[in-house]
């Protein structure tokens, strides 16, 4: 059975496996506080409709509240855990069934497992909250094992964690013109890439998003991400297909399994 997964802009993805439709860090909006979408129309009502949704961390624009109110009733919600104390207005999700992971655990989703890993983020909410939530990325096991990174920056133990993948959905941007040591650029997505080593990739979290009256300011970092990956890549993990798609478009992978 073949793996489809679509991009929709930043970090939202489908990935539909074993007849499951996984959506990731759900984010709908136009506008974000300071961000601006100037890419891509927001996705369409059909992103909403999934069986489940893995939220990576706590920032906005990973954890956004209306567009999990967007969400069906009865969608399984992946979170990590403490994640409720730390937002309160979780609570008024009374329409999806929440579940809170740790890293190494796991939840079933009718033919899927989904397991967390651990990331290399700022797990508290915006801006600068007292709670340190450990950030989390997801693996997606059923005909194929596909790695939602979330954001996270390089570690160490990363591949170990992870284990066999076959896609690696990765992060190689931001939503402004620096990024810090808890993200991957093109590069650092590409020693990730080396390290994991899956028979193809998807690069997320860029070209989507940007502040509000900064047009003009580094827009390279805005544009570039995208392809300096595609090329990185293929420079140095030339047995990885990398699949750089436009907001709103899919891709069909064969299982290997």
């Amino acid at each position: 059975m073949p793996v489809d997964i679509t991009w929709w802009g930043h970090a939202t993805t489908t990935v539909q496996d074993s007849g499951v439709r996984v959506v990731t860090d759900p984010l709908f909006a136009q506008r974000l506080m300071h961000l601006r979408r100037r890419r891509g129309a927001p996705p369409p009502p059909a992103a909403a409709h999934a069986d489940v949704a893995v939220v990576s961390h706590l920032h906005a624009d990973h954890l956004h509240l209306p567009s999990l109110a967007r969400l069906a009733p009865g969608t399984a919600l992946l979170l990590p855990r403490g994640a409720g104390a730390a937002v309160p207005a979780l609570k008024r999700l009374t329409h999806l069934r929440v579940t809170e992971l740790a890293p190494g655990e796991t939840a079933e989703i009718r033919d899927l497992t989904i397991r967390a890993v651990p990331a290399k983020h700022d797990g508290r909410r915006w801006p600068y909250g007292p709670h340190r939530i450990q950030a989390l990325g997801f693996v997606v096991e059923g005909e194929a094992r596909t790695y939602f990174a979330g954001d996270t920056g390089l570690f160490d133990s990363m591949a170990d964690e992870v284990g066999a993948c076959d896609v690696a959905l990765l992060p190689v941007g931001g939503w402004g013109p620096f990024l810090g040591s808890e993200h991957l650029d093109p590069h650092k997505a590409a020693q990730a890439l080396a390290a994991l080593a899956p028979r193809a990739a998807v690069p997320v979290h860029y070209g989507t998003y940007w502040p509000i009256g900064m047009d003009a300011v580094r827009p390279h970092e805005f544009h570039a991400p995208g392809d300096d990956f595609h090329r990185l890549a293929g420079e140095h993990v030339p047995g990885t297909a990398v699949h750089k798609l436009a907001h709103g478009e899919s891709v069909r992978l064969e299982a290997a399994r």
